[in-house]
């Protein structure tokens, strides 16, 4: 964790309409309809406004629930959860640490085998980099991750 992560203005203001709907007014983008739900490719999402990594490829499976979907965070340190009782329901949202992006939900539903979570994340929350650009990224430290895996992680 070597990297400083924030929030800026400039960040806000370079999101599209549905980035920062999803992220600012903690909305939710359509099931099935998003960038990332079928992403199969070797990688790292990070927080689309602060950067701050959040999840892997690896820790990625198909739940069939419509948006991408995580076993646990790359680093728990920079992802928050909070009771959230909108819609009258009650569930756990979950949000960046620094960028305080909403991120998406987070249920007890996911794979027994990996811990029995599933993070429920809107695509417009993330920005996907490939493994072959961490370093390029500045996100190199996270590379071991990858090694001896195979190419399309868990998804």
């Amino acid at each position: 964790m070597s990297k400083t992560y924030g929030k800026t203005p400039e960040a806000v203001a370079n999101l599209t309409a549905e980035q920062r709907r999803v992220t600012q007014e903690s909305g939710t983008e359509r099931p099935f309809e998003n960038a990332f739900n079928g992403n199969k490719e070797a990688g790292l999402y990070v927080d689309i406004v602060s950067g701050e990594p959040l999840f892997t490829s690896l820790d990625k499976f198909d739940s069939g629930c419509g948006w991408p979907s995580f076993s646990k965070p790359v680093e728990t340190a920079y992802v928050i959860e909070h009771r959230d009782i909108s819609h009258g329901m009650i569930r756990t949202e979950v949000r960046s640490t620094h960028g305080d992006s909403h991120l998406g939900h987070v249920f007890d539903d996911g794979p027994r085998d990996a811990g029995g979570l599933r993070y429920c994340i809107n695509s417009a929350s993330l920005r996907f980099i490939p493994v072959n650009a961490l370093e390029h990224e500045g996100y190199g430290e996270y590379l071991p991750l990858f090694d001896g895996s195979r190419e399309g992680g868990a998804a």
